[in-house]
């Protein structure tokens, strides 16, 4: 599969695929994640995130509510 989004949902230590693809979007910074490298998420948002650092930046966000 080349260039198209999944769709998943997120779990506690891994996620499901709802809908095939290889890679999802960064919450945070827009950048393409390939499922391969997707180790950040939020099970409650059910998003992923690009790397810790803008995991942190939602944290930080969520922190503020």
């Amino acid at each position: 599969m080349l260039n198209k989004l999944a769709k998943l949902k997120y779990l506690a230590n891994n996620f499901e695929i709802i809908e095939d693809g290889d890679h999802v979007i960064c919450a945070i910074s827009q950048k393409k994640i390939p499922l391969e490298n997707l180790t950040h998420w939020n099970v409650e948002e059910q998003e992923a995130y690009f790397s810790h650092v803008e995991a942190s930046m939602k944290r930080d966000l969520l922190d503020k509510k």
